[in-house]
């Protein structure tokens, strides 16, 4: 068991690439935060609605940054699954947070519209 910046108390065995923390970090956080950015465009398109549709610009915006946070959340996860048994269970839990919080409730969503 090696311990270092990049294998913080990695107990299990192998050994991670350089810099795998540092990627799946700034993963989460981009992520989280253009999910977080997604919700004020949608706000906007909903009270500025005009005949009772919301405005398309601001759904826009929305769509795109959520699909980035999507691109980032991915990139942040893989990294991870990949390593899995290396990582320690608060990094594990760290990289699908994104995913789980957002992705989950999406795909809940999408099911409860198709029925």
């Amino acid at each position: 068991m090696t311990s270092g910046p990049d294998n913080a108390g990695a107990v299990s065995g192998g050994t991670l690439p350089s810099g795998t923390y540092r990627h799946i970090r700034i993963g989460v956080v981009w992520a989280l935060v253009l999910f977080a950015i997604a919700i004020v465009p949608i706000v906007i398109a909903t009270l500025g609605m005009v005949d009772n549709a919301p405005i398309r610009l601001p759904l826009l915006f929305a769509v795109s940054l959520w699909a980035l946070g999507i691109l980032v959340a991915l990139w942040a996860a893989l990294p991870a699954l990949r390593h899995w048994s290396t990582l320690p269970r608060e990094v594990r839990s760290l990289a699908i947070t994104p995913l789980l919080f957002i992705g989950l409730p999406q795909a809940v969503a999408l099911l409860v519209l198709w029925l």
